[in-house]
This record gives C-alpha cells, sequence and structure tokens, in this order.
C-alpha cells in the first residue's frame, strides 16, 4: 500500500477515528486504525468493540492499493504536528514491514498489526431507517445527556432513551435521559420512516461522539438501527455503535400530572442567583433553598463553615401567584437544566417534598423533572 495525502484532509479524518480508541486496553489491534486505500480514496475505521467510526477520505493519490493498521494515538500526534500544507506519503511494504511516513524532510517507521486481526463491527442487518437534521439532533442531545447516569450498576439509565411515541395526538421522536434525581425528555416531530422502530438506550460514549461529529454538519443525518446496533451516516463519516442491553424504565410514571403552583422567573437572572447564593458552600452537592411568594423568591443557602447567604428577586423577574411555598434543590441539577432553557423558566410546584416539574416556557417540548432535598 502506498498513497499520499494532504496533511489537513488525514488529519480531520484522525481526529474524529482516533477519539473512539481506548487508551488503556488490552487487546493490542484496538489501539490501532485500520488504513485502506484504493483508488482516489482511503478509508480510516477504528473501533472499541462497542462503537466503529470509518470516515471516507477523498482525494488521495493512491500508487499502490492495499491495507494495514497502524498506531492511532501516534500517527494522529503525527500528523497533527506537521506543518500546514504538508504532503504526506505512507507506504508499506506488506506483511511485518513497517508502515513508513513521509513528509518534506521527516520521515519515520511505524509498526503494524496484522489486517487479519482487526475486528469489524459494521456488518449485520439495520432494518430501521430515517433521517433527521443536525440541528434537531443536536437539540435532542444537548437537552437530555446532562442527566445520563454515571452509576454503571444501573447501566440502563447509562444513555439515552430514543424512541417514537405519541404526544398530544401527534408522533414524535422522544429522548429521555435520567439518572434518578433529574429526568430531560425531549421530543421532535417524527421522521418518515421512524414510526416502527424499536426504543433504543444510546449509550453515553456513542452519544458524546456523536454530538461532536453532529457539530461540523447542517446536512441530514442518516440512522439505521436494529435491536441491537445504530448506525448514523455524517457527510463521509460512518459512526456505528451497539446498543445498551437492557429495559429503560417507564419515565412517565414520575412525571407529575397535577402540579398546579406555578413559578415563573427570568432564566438569566435566576442562574446568576443561583450561582451566587450556592458559591457559599464548597459541598459538590450543596443545596439552594427556594423561598417563594406572590411575585417573591428568596434563595438561600448555608454553610457550616463559611455561614449564610441569599438573595432576592421580584418585581419583573419573578411571577408567583399561588401559596406560600418552600423548596431545595441541588444547585448543580438546578444549573444544568436552566442551562437548557433560553429565557424564561417554568416552575410547576405541588408541594416542598414532591417532583417539581420545569420547562422553557417558549418551548414546551421540552421537559424536565427534579427532585427536591432536604434543606
Amino acid at each position: 500500500m502506498k498513497f499520499t495525502v494532504e496533511r489537513a484532509l488525514l488529519l480531520k479524518a484522525l481526529a474524529h477515528v482516533q477519539s473512539v480508541v481506548e487508551r488503556r486496553n488490552t487487546i493490542p489491534i484496538l489501539a490501532n486504525v485500520l488504513l485502506a486505500a484504493q483508488e482516489g480514496s482511503l478509508r480510516l475505521t477504528a473501533t472499541d468493540m462497542e462503537i466503529a467510526v470509518v470516515e471516507e477520505v477523498p482525494g488521495v493519490q493512491v500508487s499502490r492499493p492495499g491495507r494495514t493498521t497502524a498506531p492511532a494515538a501516534t500517527l494522529y500526534e503525527i500528523v497533527r504536528k506537521l506543518p500546514d500544507g504538508a504532503r504526506v506519503e505512507l507506504d508499506h511494504a506488506g506483511g511485518d514491514a513497517p508502515l513508513r511516513l513521509r513528509a518534506g524532510r521527516f520521515n519515520t517507521d511505524l509498526a503494524v498489526l496484522p489486517v487479519e486481526d482487526f475486528p469489524s463491527m459494521t456488518e449485520g442487518k439495520l432494518p430501521h431507517g430515517f433521517s433527521l437534521p443536525a440541528g434537531q439532533l443536536r437539540e435532542l442531545i444537548d437537552r437530555t445527556r446532562f442527566a445520563i447516569s454515571t452509576e454503571e450498576t444501573r447501566y440502563y439509565l447509562n444513555g439515552i432513551y430514543l424512541h417514537a411515541t405519541e404526544s398530544e395526538g401527534a408522533q414524535v421522536l422522544r429522548a429521555v435521559a435520567t439518572d434518578g434525581h433529574r429526568l430531560a425528555r425531549v421530543e421532535e416531530p417524527l421522521p418518515d420512516g421512524a414510526a416502527g422502530m424499536p426504543g433504543v438506550i444510546i449509550p453515553r460514549k456513542t452519544v458524546n461522539e456523536l454530538r461532536k461529529l453532529a457539530e461540523e454538519t447542517q446536512e441530514e443525518i442518516a440512522v439505521r438501527l436494529s435491536d441491537t446496533k445504530i448506525r448514523f451516516d455524517i457527510g463521509a463519516v460512518q459512526l456505528t455503535s451497539k446498543l445498551i442491553d437492557g429495559t429503560f424504565p417507564e419515565y412517565d410514571r414520575v412525571i407529575p400530572r397535577g402540579n398546579d403552583k406555578i413559578l415563573k422567573v427570568s432564566k438569566k437572572e435566576f442562574a446568576e442567583a443561583v450561582g451566587r447564593v450556592a458559591a457559599i458552600s464548597s459541598e459538590r452537592s450543596r443545596p439552594v433553598k427556594l423561598s417563594i411568594d406572590r411575585n417573591h423568591l428568596l434563595l438561600s443557602a448555608s454553610s457550616a463553615e463559611q455561614g449564610q447567604a441569599q438573595e432576592e428577586l421580584d418585581g419583573d423577574v419573578v411571577k408567583y401567584e399561588n401559596s406560600p411555598l418552600e423548596i431545595g434543590f441541588q444547585a448543580r441539577y438546578l444549573n444544568d437544566i436552566t442551562d437548557q432553557i433560553a429565557e424564561l423558566v417554568e416552575f410547576r410546584f405541588a408541594d416542598g417534598s414532591a417532583p417539581t416539574v420545569v420547562t422553557d416556557a417558549a418551548k414546551p417540548e421540552a421537559l424536565y423533572v427534579l427532585m427536591p432535598m432536604r434543606v
């Protein structure tokens, strides 16, 4: 195998594929990227056996077609440090011979591993398929992934649950994530072809890799899936992932229906006040108490070491017409949710100890549930 490619093209593709490679693994071949050169193009593949990323690089001058593998992290670092505009030549004589990289007056030899040892994750039928705009996919991810659980024993919560369902008489594609303390539920109109899809749990690592790739395009992203795998086609990049083999809980049961005490507050003023009040405590789970009265909100927090802090909000930034209420929330959880809201936060309370519903007053298709804590 022998080919020449512009450094910028190779670097972009290596950045995409090498990010799924685990730095520490017990299977040497998984640290490598598979390079396959054929007429005019180069295909790069990397996998950790849970996710596989494949990218086609056009405009490659191939003088000898072939395939080999090379250490992904090392190859990426070398190409990253080459000067802009460099032409990179990769030459592999076959067998156990090293892969020679040349660029200008620089050259190096990289150890290879047999192509036959490289696992394939992209095989198998994916009977369900649809497409959705990159912007919609980014919204689904951004508004839910903060609530993905990191508790490995509850592995079925370690991802985003994506499924087709009905909402107020309309068919929707819904994404849900929860860690037991908060829940995020966001929906978009159901794309053509998605009606018969199974509900699937997309793992956290896949979600993060997909979000990075979706940032680079404004085009439609094609999705294909089965009960066990999902594939996203994002321009020249193909991301294939295993799905979490588990049953997502019946999340609808934890969404309160009768919360009738409504607080509307400006997102900017509220988020900034939470940040200032919570700064009194260094505890990761520091609670902030909300004392709510007619068109008035008092935020307070206390710390055994630092004392107390409080801030009042009223006037144009607070609207509340119900009976007085006191309730506490973890500051970080409040901030995670308000980060998803544009201008006006709407809280729906039942009482000081029941789950609270939070929505963006301008975008009701996104709904959050937050468990209170004692303060």
